[in-house]
């Protein structure tokens, strides 16, 4: 059974909150089945978005980069594709180690 886009989205700023990294939801979409982007700035002007992709051929879901670099052009194509998503979450992640925890157990 999937989770919905909104108990997904709380745990895992519970998880980010119990490993002491900041993060936010900076766009809220639809609560059961908007997509979730999840953006990690590192506070030094770059940035980079990930987006769930689903392997057809294996059935598994894991984090894939959308965009990477300068922030203002991350938040460009974030804004790109909210503008035909408008269902779509974008939590925030602000780390200047490059933590994100999207490759742990149960975040894919």
């Amino acid at each position: 059974m999937r989770l919905t886009a909104r108990i997904w989205v709380d745990a895992y700023l519970t998880r980010l909150r119990l490993n002491e990294i900041p993060a936010f939801v900076t766009a809220h979409g639809d609560d059961t089945a908007g997509a979730v982007l999840v953006k990690l700035n590192t506070l030094d002007g770059q940035a980079v978005v990930f987006q769930r992709s689903f392997d057809l051929m294996t059935g598994d879901r894991r984090w894939i980069e959308l965009a990477r670099g300068d922030e203002r052009a991350v938040d460009e194509a974030i804004a790109r594709q909210r503008s035909f998503d408008p269902d779509l979450w974008v939590v925030e992640v602000e780390d200047r180690r490059g933590r994100h925890l999207l490759d742990e157990d149960g975040l894919s």
